[in-house]
């Protein structure tokens, strides 16, 4: 059975995301259709950027992730299904598959088949009318590249990297949680490469580096690496955005602790 994800900004009051899986069900009904996250912040392309960064390489081969964060619906900007690695990715070409587009290999398409999509598509919606469609297609088979024209240009956003010098890394902020920890842009690799002993700054703190939460006590800030193998900043049953004033694009340096220089023997007279 094939699997489908949907990534949205349109929170779960309204009727939208029900639309969508209506849209794809009404094409094929042997699919399996997982929602990623639809609490991005509207509009927030980076941070849906950053949710399929995290989520999209746990699901199985074959997979088709539709995103749509899409402030730009109904202008000039394409519809794209990009093919990256083994899995499929449909929605605005605004920078949402920016993750994708660098080491694996892949193709993009524009979306411009018209018998893929929605007899009617409304101006406002191209998430039930162009997206979904195109990705039940998908999923029964259909190659992308059936899609429309090859896109050699897709956009891809400005991507939150660290800054490496000999014992430091910058970073910043690329999001906070629902728990109030803030993720960075400064991955686990890099941090294993200072070695051990290394502090962490940020908001005018410095924090230690643990392996989990529960190292830290009630309340206490540090740092360690998350799941997603990134630098994170969070306090223990507390929020670390609140204690250290912090947000995305707050600046986080990690530095390698200078152990003190030996002294020079004394020589005897």
């Amino acid at each position: 059975m094939a699997v489908i994800t949907l990534t949205t900004d349109f929170g779960t009051r309204d009727t939208y995301v029900a639309e969508m899986k209506a849209a794809i069900l009404s094409i094929t009904r042997d699919v399996h259709v997982v929602d990623i996250t639809h609490e991005v912040a509207p509009h927030d392309i980076l941070e849906g950027a950053l949710a399929l960064e995290a989520a999209a390489p746990r699901f199985p081969t074959a997979t088709i992730h539709v995103a749509v964060v899409d402030p730009g619906v109904g202008t000039a900007r394409r519809g794209l299904a990009v093919a990256s690695g083994d899995q499929v990715f449909i929605g605005p070409d605004n920078g949402l598959f920016t993750p994708f587009l660098g080491g694996a290999p892949w193709r993009a398409f524009e979306l411009r088949a018209e018998q893929f999509r929605a007899a009617g598509v409304s101006r406002t919606f191209h998430g039930r009318d162009v997206f979904a469609p195109a990705a039940a297609h998908v999923a029964r088979g259909l190659e992308p590249g059936r899609l429309g024209p090859v896109v050699t240009d897709p956009v891809l956003l400005v991507w939150p990297r660290a800054r490496v010098t000999e014992g430091r890394v910058g970073g910043a902020v690329v999001h906070v949680d629902r728990f109030g920890n803030l993720v960075t842009s400064i991955d686990g690799d890099t941090i294993a490469s200072l070695g051990s002993g290394v502090t962490v700054r940020v908001g005018g703190r410095i924090l230690p580096l643990v392996q989990t939460y529960g190292e830290l006590a009630r309340g206490s800030a540090g740092a360690l690496v998350g799941s997603r193998n990134r630098l994170e900043i969070a306090v223990n049953a507390g929020s670390a955005a609140t204690m250290l004033g912090a947000r995305r694009g707050s600046p986080v340096v990690v530095s390698r602790v200078s152990s003190p220089a030996a002294r020079p023997a004394r020589r005897r007279s």
